[in-house]
């Protein structure tokens, strides 16, 4: 899965089919869900916006999400899917900006142009305290916080050389266990030898076909790390 950013309403992750599906369970129609919004959170909206929501063809932005998560009863993440960026993390989490900024010690404008521009100017102690606070998932903390090149760059390294070199520099950029780090080298070493040498014929130099698969195995080398170490 990629992580990035998502400038916008509440993100690519809205989940429409299940504000749907909520409002039926209470017996609501987008009228009543409109009224609940406005009455209970001053949130001005109506019916026509509500289905527009729920099609798709519209998304609200995080003031509106958190109204319509209280109007059917449910918390903002019920109403999202996988969160794919920092800011749909923060929103599942029901967090404001300013919270998730004063806990892990930084600047509300500076982490608010994180959220918005992706660009992590942040410390490791920060870094560290933002995966606790939102329970983010170690592969999107490593893309959250800008490492995700870096780890690529080391990780084809160990795909293509000899694989132990490299367990202390992915120990450094990746907070997982050194075994288990160790096991996703290896694993990913064999990975791509398998891919590049089940294009070689018996005793034959490298063809295009193979140099392809081994690109398209390198290219994708972050992927399969993940999944060799159960990420």
């Amino acid at each position: 899965m990629h992580y990035g950013t998502a400038p916008g309403p509440a993100g690519s992750s809205f989940d429409g089919a299940a504000a749907r599906r909520l409002r039926d369970g209470l017996r609501l129609t987008p009228e009543d869900v409109a009224y609940g919004m406005r009455a209970a959170y001053g949130m001005e909206t109506d019916a026509r916006t509500v289905a527009a929501w729920e099609a798709g063809a519209a998304t609200p932005d995080e003031r509106q999400l958190a109204a319509l998560a209280g109007a059917l009863w449910c918390s903002v993440s019920d109403l999202l899917g996988r969160p794919a960026t920092l800011r749909e993390y923060r929103m599942a989490r029901g967090v404001p900006r300013s919270d998730v900024a004063l806990r892990i010690g930084m600047d509300p404008a500076a982490y608010a142009r994180i959220e918005d521009t992706g660009v992590w100017t942040g410390n490791a102690r920060q870094a560290e305290a933002l995966a606790g606070m939102l329970r983010l998932p170690v592969p999107a903390l490593i893309e959250f916080t800008g490492r995700g090149a870096e780890l690529a760059a080391v990780l084809r390294k160990a795909a293509t050389t000899r694989w132990q070199a490299h367990v202390t520099p992915v120990c450094a950029l990746v907070p997982l266990p050194r075994a288990a780090v160790e096991e996703g080298l290896r694993t990913l070493h064999t990975g791509y030898q398998s891919t590049t040498a089940a294009s070689l014929g018996w005793g034959q130099p490298a063809s295009a076909g193979s140099r392809d698969a081994g690109r398209t195995y390198l290219e994708e080398v972050v992927q399969h790390f993940w999944r060799a170490v159960g990420a």
